[in-house]
């Protein structure tokens, strides 16, 4: 016990893990979340002066979310290809679909290349978190990835903080066109990349899906529910309910992007030291609370302290991959990341769906509600974690 707590006082002294390659991941990372933190931060407004209602928002956000259940098929096709490459062209069509949104005048328009958008970010996801853990130890993979998350987390309040300023000069469809530049810009840095990133002895199989993940499986189906909800309204029930323009909603991102960058390395740090069944667990009991409270609180001050938090709770997402970085072989790393996108899609699209028929019949209170129900159903699992990892360990394919 004394071991342990002097590795989680450590958390605050760790030695550097910066390297080249590293710094060229980080620097695509910060580029790509400056162009995401811009475009999420005009997105809802922009939705509003298209006249699309909240549950139209809604389901947008379901239909942006279906080339992620398919993801795992589609990374199937691309499987041959190196690691970086898959990463270039992921990233390349995801700026390609943002910057046409300076071009959206229309509900279909607006579906059209958002979808394009969703198939290049939904690639591009299990990537993110394979390349960083191909430059990670098994060791240190947590303080890798919350550190990509903290550089991610600046980015975004610069984009967001970025909106402040452009606002003055361009339009919200002309802001988006320039998030999607940047976006492009950071395929062209991850060129810079080596091909070998990843490179595993055995061949990496196309298609992954085995009985001895399914507690991954689980907890992912569990967060597609709840994140997909909140992340689709929570912004929307403050600009639709509340009023907040296009200016206070990039002050409240910015304050939630630093409080993610100063935060996010030390989450990664304590997967590292405690373990994913341990920070998982406390963490979603947290974002329960923080549900609660945004269902039973009216007031805007407090609900916006509320998306902070739960902003910051949701990147312990993070300590999924670390699990399984933890479990799997390495040529089934990137296999099992895809299928684990798919699988989270299968609930996040039907929720999203199930949601935006809801709204408009029992509010988004009740919907917080049924986002505490499923966060909570996520905590047994957690905490099964250690015994199931046990047995993953020594068990064999089936």
């Amino acid at each position: 016990m004394k071991e342990k707590i002097k590795r989680l006082l450590a958390i605050f002294t760790q030695s550097g893990i910066w390297s080249r390659n590293l710094a060229l991941l980080a620097i695509a990372i910060f580029l790509l979340s400056l162009g995401t933190g811009l475009q999420n931060g005009v997105n809802t407004n922009f939705m509003k002066e298209l006249g699309l209602t909240g549950s139209q928002v809604l389901l947008q956000a379901g239909i942006r979310e279906i080339p992620g259940l398919g993801l795992m098929f589609i990374a199937a096709l691309v499987m041959h290809l190196p690691l970086t490459w898959r990463s270039v062209v992921s990233v390349a069509i995801m700026g390609a679909g943002y910057a046409l949104y300076a071009a959206v005048h229309s509900w279909s328009a607006l579906v059209v290349v958002s979808l394009m958008a969703s198939l290049g970010f939904h690639l591009w996801m299990p990537l993110n978190n394979s390349l960083g853990l191909g430059l990670a130890s098994k060791e240190n993979a947590g303080k890798v990835l919350g550190t990509l998350a903290s550089v991610a987390a600046l980015a975004s309040m610069a984009g967001i903080g970025s909106i402040m300023l452009l606002t003055q000069w361009f339009s919200l469809r002309v802001m988006a066109g320039i998030a999607g530049v940047l976006i492009f810009t950071a395929a062209i840095v991850l060129m810079r990349l080596p091909k070998n990133i990843g490179e595993t002895a055995k061949a990496q199989p196309r298609l992954l899906f085995r009985w001895r993940y399914w507690l991954y499986y689980v907890l992912l189906l569990f967060e597609g529910s709840r994140t997909q909800v909140f992340s689709a309204f929570n912004i929307m029930v403050l600009v639709y309910n509340y009023n907040l323009t296009a200016l206070q909603i990039s002050f409240l991102l910015l304050a939630s992007g630093l409080v993610n960058f100063l935060l996010t390395p030390r989450i990664g740090r304590f997967l590292d030291v405690l373990g994913e069944r341990t920070t998982l667990t406390v963490g979603y009991v947290a974002l329960a609370l923080c549900f609660v409270g945004y269902a039973l609180v009216d007031n805007v001050w407090f609900l916006c302290v509320m998306v902070v938090f739960i902003n910051l709770l949701v990147t312990l997402s993070i300590g999924l991959s670390t699990y399984v970085n933890r479990i799997a072989p390495p040529e089934e790393l990137t296999p099992t990341l895809s299928t684990g996108i798919s699988v989270n899609h299968i609930t996040s699209v039907g929720m999203s769906f199930l949601a935006g028929f809801l709204l408009p019949i029992v509010g988004y209170k009740a919907l917080c509600w049924g986002v505490v129900a499923i966060v909570l159903l996520s905590v047994p699992f957690t905490l099964a974690m250690r015994t199931q990892s046990m047995q993953l360990m020594t068990s064999g394919d089936e």
